[in-house]
């Protein structure tokens, strides 16, 4: 049994090319919108999804803590602020270990973008609040925009914000040619429940991103960082 409810299925624009078989699209996604006062887009960032609780650092399932080599230096900043997080559940962007994409203007290797309180998930707000509070950047915000009126012209911006290359300068992982970012992430700027998490968070991901394999956990490579040794990160 899992000790805490892992992080939902986060559903897709219906004009997002980087589906896969699995995955789920929101194709109402537009009348939801307009119940949205404001929105927020975020850079989708190309790293695993760690969520860090009162009880430890889970990846995908939390079924168990995870003990994998690149969750190393964010299990010992855990043991660091673990009892500070109360009822808190930090999930963020672990980019510690480079996978599709290479950041070469990286400044940091954990980026939050939602807090889980209970059945609660935190306004855009508290979330950078909490993060603040812990010293951990949150996720790059592409553009902050008011209820959209005019779908066509919606969907237009959306594709011109996802022709950058992101924040961190993106380049592909195998033939190191820079690329555009990995996608965007559109969430409502106040609070919502778990319940409703398919109709306020959606997300745009380009087509053909994924260039990892079965082999990607023996082979993997630690990400560096403009500033090295920085907070967290490979501090004994």
């Amino acid at each position: 049994m899992a000790i805490s409810q892992k992080y939902g299925r986060t559903y897709h624009y219906p004009f997002s090319p980087g589906t896969t078989s699995d995955d789920r699209i929101q194709h109402d996604y537009w009348g939801y919108l307009q119940k949205i006062p404001t929105l927020i887009h975020t850079e989708k960032l190309d790293g695993e999804n760690n969520c860090l609780s009162k009880y430890g650092v889970f990846a995908r399932s939390h079924a168990a803590p995870t003990t994998s080599p690149w969750t190393e230096s964010l299990r010992r900043f855990w043991q660091l602020a673990k009892h500070d997080l109360g009822d808190l559940e930090i999930f963020l962007e672990n980019l510690y270990a480079i996978h599709s994409i290479e950041y070469r203007n990286l400044e940091h290797h954990f980026y939050v973008f939602g807090i889980r309180e209970g059945g609660h998930w935190l306004s855009w707000e508290e979330t950078q609040f909490y993060a603040n509070m812990l010293d951990l950047p949150t996720v790059p915000v592409i553009k902050i925009e008011q209820k959209p009126e005019n779908q066509q012209q919606f969907e237009k911006e959306i594709l011109e914000l996802v022709k950058g290359t992101g924040k961190f300068d993106t380049y592909d992982v195998y033939d190191k040619t820079q690329v555009t970012m990995e996608g965007i992430v559109s969430r409502n700027a106040d609070g919502y429940t778990v319940d409703n998490f398919a109709q306020n968070v959606f997300k745009y991901v380009r087509k053909g991103h994924v260039k990892t394999d079965e082999h990607w956990t023996r082979s993997w490579k630690r990400a560096s960082l403009i500033n090295e040794g920085g907070k967290y990160v490979d501090v004994k």
